[in-house]
C-alpha cells in the first residue's frame, strides 16, 4: 500500500503495509489524524483509541489471476490493493498455485484472467483452466465476480473470461457482479468493475471530510512514474540492420536511451511501444472513407483534433477483425456484410479477414464513405505493441535494446506494413524520442541460481531475450551452463549478433549453440530439429536441472518445439507417453519450461 519512493527501508514497508492493510477505513483515518498531530515519538496511543480489533467478522475475498504477459497479475496486485483499502482480507493467487478444489472453501472471489492467442488459456493457466471445466465442485457458497482481457483482433475475443463466467455459475456460485470483457486498452474498464465488484462485496465506506492536509516536503517530491498511461519518451540512440545484404528479411537492432526516466528491467522482461500510423496510411485510409482529415473530431479521452491527426496517432486504421465489422454492418446496414456475419458463414468470414484491413471494409461495405463520428465509432484505439527486451540493465546501464522485423507484405492489390515495426524503421530517426514503458513479465525469468544450467530456443527474433540473459550471466560473472538453439533462413545473411555469440563461446559465457537455417539446404532445417538431433545430452540437461526457456512464434515453433521436447523426454527417458506429459507439466509448475510467444 506504501509506495516504493516512501521513507522506509523495503523491510519495514513491507511490514507496514501488512499492518495498515488489516486496519477498517475509520481506523485508518484516525491513526492518519493522530500521527499528523505533533511529535508522538514518544508517545502512546490514547486510552480513548478505537479497538483495532473489527467488531464485525472480516470480509475475505480471493482474487484469482491468470497472466500471460503479466497484465491480469498486474490487475490482480491493483485489485488487491483497493480490497484491502476497503477493509477486506485480500489473498491473490496465481492459477498456476491452486487446485480447482479449493474454490470451494472460499466465500468470496474474483478472477482475473486473460485470453492468449485465439481463444486459448494463458500457459500459466491451461492446467487449472483443463482441470476447472471438468471438474465436480459444489460452490453454492460462493460469490464471485470476472474480468475478463482480451483482444478484439481475435475472434474468440476474452473466451477464458466468458468460460470462467459460465462455469461458475454452472457450478452453483452466484455472480454479484457482471462479467467486463477489456479490451487492449484495459485500464479504465477494470476500474469501473472493480469499483462494481468490491461493493458488491462490502458496503462503501464513507470517507471522512475532515481529514488533516499536510504539504508534501520539497525534499520528499514524488519524480514522475512513467507507465503505460504515462509513457517515457526514451531517445533512439542507434540503429543497426542485422541481416546482410541478399536476404529476404529487414531485422533491426534498435538501442533507446532510459537515463533520467527511473524505468528498470529484468531480462525477460518487455518493452511496450506507443506508435503512431504512418502517413502514408492514413491517407489511403481517408481516401476509402471518403474524407479529406481537417475535420474535428471528438476522441474519447483524449479530446478534440483535426481527424488525419487523431488517425495518426490515437486509432487503430489496419487490424480488422469481426469486431469490427459488426460495428461497420451496424452503421452502413450493409445486406451483403450481414450475410457474411452470419453463423453459417464462419469459413468465409474468416477467409475475408486474412490479409485485409479495415480500410478494405470501407471500400468494399461502404463505398460512400462514413462521416467523420460514424467513422470513429467503428474503430478502437491505437494499442502499444510489445517486445521483448534484448539487453541485460548491468551490460549497458540506462539503455534498453530490442530486435525488431519489420513487417512488409502485399495482399489483394495493396502494400502492408505492421504499425510499430515500421513506425521504428521509417518515422524514427536517431535523437529522436519514442513513448516507452516497462512491461513486466514475471513468468520469464532466468533461475535465481546462477550455477543453473539454462536451454534457451529463440529463432528468428525469438534470440531476442537471450541476448539479455547470456549478458546479464556474464555481467554477474555466474558459472552455470547455457545453450542456445538460434534458427533462421540464410547462415550468411541472418545469423543475428553472430559475432557476439561467437565471443560469448570464446569467453564460456555461452557454453553450446545450436544453429538451424532452414534454406541453406534443399530440405527445410528447424530448431525442433536440432533438438532431436541432440536429444540424449538435452534430456541430461534437463535431468541435471536445467531451465528451459522458449521465445518467438506461437502459431507454429512453439508447438514444434514443444512436441520435439515431449519426444525427447518419452525416448530419453524411457518413459510412456502420459508420464512424459506429466514430466513437461512437472517442468512447468517447478518454473523450468518457460516460454514468451508471440
Amino acid at each position: 500500500m506504501l509506495p516504493e519512493h516512501a521513507p522506509f527501508s523495503p523491510d519495514l514497508r513491507r511490514a507496514l503495509d501488512g499492518l495498515i492493510a488489516s486496519f477498517t477505513p475509520a481506523q485508518r483515518f484516525w491513526l492518519g489524524g493522530y500521527l499528523s498531530a505533533g511529535d508522538v515519538g514518544a508517545g502512546t496511543l490514547p486510552s480513548a483509541a478505537p479497538a483495532l480489533a473489527a467488531s464485525a467478522a472480516p470480509v475475505k475475498l480471493t482474487i484469482l489471476y491468470g497472466s500471460e504477459s503479466g497484465n491480469s497479475e498486474k490487475l490482480a496486485d491493483l485489485s488487491a490493493k483497493e480490497a484491502k483499502k476497503r477493509g477486506l482480507v485480500t489473498t491473490v493467487k496465481n492459477m498456476a498455485d491452486i487446485e480447482p478444489s479449493a474454490l470451494a472453501k472460499l466465500e468470496n472471489l474474483l478472477v482475473i484472467i486473460s485470453t492468449w492467442g485465439d481463444g486459448e488459456p494463458p500457459e500459466t493457466a491451461a492446467t487449472f483452466y483443463k482441470a476447472f471445466m471438468s471438474a465436480s465442485l459444489d460452490l453454492s457458497k460462493l460469490s464471485y465476480s470476472v474480468c475478463a482481457l482480451g483482444d478484439t483482433s481475435y475472434e474468440k475475443f476474452c473466451q477464458m473470461g466468458k468460460d470462467f463466467d459460465v462455469r461458475l455459475e454452472t457450478l452453483g456460485a452466484k455472480r454479484v457482479h457482471d462479467r467486463v470483457d477489456c479490451d487492449v486498452q484495459y485500464e479504465k474498464p477494470h476500474r469501473t468493475w472493480l469499483e462494481g465488484a468490491l461493493s458488491a462485496f462490502t458496503p462503501a465506506q464513507p470517507v471522512a471530510s475532515a481529514a488533516p492536509a499536510f504539504a508534501i516536503p520539497t525534499f520528499m517530491a514524488v519524480a514522475p512514474q512513467y507507465d503505460k498511461a504515462n509513457p517515457f519518451g526514451a531517445e533512439l540512440k542507434e540503429r543497426v540492420l542485422l541481416n546482410g545484404k541478399g536476404t529476404a528479411k529487414e531485422t533491426w537492432h534498435y538501442e533507446f536511451s532510459l537515463e533520467g526516466s527511473g524505468l528498470a528491467y529484468e531480462p525477460g522482461d518487455a518493452l511496450g511501444i506507443v506508435p503512431r500510423n504512418g502517413p502514408d496510411v492514413v491517407e489511403d485510409f481517408l481516401k476509402a472513407a471518403k474524407l479529406n482529415g481537417s475535420e474535428k473530431v471528438e476522441v474519447p479521452d483524449v479530446g478534440a483534433k483535426a481527424l488525419s491527426l487523431a488517425l495518426e496517432e490515437n486509432l487503430d486504421i489496419t487490424a480488422l477483425s469481426r469486431s469490427v465489422l459488426v460495428k461497420l454492418q451496424e452503421v452502413t446496414k450493409s445486406k451483403k456484410l450481414a450475410k457474411l456475419l452470419e453463423d453459417g458463414s464462419k469459413d468465409k468470414l474468416k477467409e475475408y479477414l486474412y490479409g485485409r484491413g479495415i480500410v478494405d471494409a470501407l471500400e468494399d461495405f461502404a463505398p460512400k464513405g462514413l462521416p467523420p463520428e460514424t467513422l470513429l465509432s467503428i474503430l478502437r484505439p491505437l494499442p502499444p505493441r510489445l517486445y521483448s527486451i534484448a539487453s541485460s540493465p548491468l551490460a549497458h546501464q540506462d539503455e534498453v535494446h530490442l530486435t525488431v522485423a519489420s513487417v512488409r507484405y502485399d495482399s489483394y492489390g495493396r502494400k502492408r506494413k505492421g504499425v510499430a515495426s515500421t513506425y521504428l524503421a521509417d518515422l524514427v530517426k536517431t535523437e529522436d524520442k519514442v513513448p516507452v514503458y516497462i512491461q513486466h513479465n514475471k513468468n520469464f525469468r532466468l533461475p535465481a541460481s546462477g550455477d543453473t544450467p539454462i536451454i534457451m530456443v529463440g529463432p528468428g527474433t525469438g534470440v531476442a531475450p537471450f541476448r539479455a540473459f547470456v549478458e546479464h550471466r556474464a555481467a554477474l560473472e555466474q558459472k552455470g551452463k547455457s545453450w542456445l538453439f538460434f534458427g533462421d533462413q540464410r547462415y550468411m545473411f541472418d545469423f543475428l549478433y553472430q559475432v557476439e555469440w561467437q565471443d560469448h563461446l570464446a569467453s564460456g559465457a555461452l557454453t553450446k549453440l545450436d544453429v538451424a537455417f532452414s534454406r541453406d539446404q534443399p530440405e527445410k532445417i528447424y530448431v525442433q530439429q536440432r533438438m532431436l538431433e541432440r536429444a540424449k545430452e538435452l534430456y541430461a540437461w534437463l535431468e541435471d536441472g536445467a531451465h528451459f526457456y522458449v521465445c518467438g512464434d506461437a502459431n507454429r515453433m512453439a508447438h514444434d518445439v514443444n512436441d520435439a521436447l515431449l519426444h525427447i523426454i518419452e525416448k530419453q527417458g524411457g518413459k510412456s507417453h502420459a508420464a512424459a506429459e506429466a514430466y513437461l507439466e512437472d517442468l512447468k509448475k517447478a518454473k523450468r519450461y518457460q516460454r514468451d510467444v508471440y
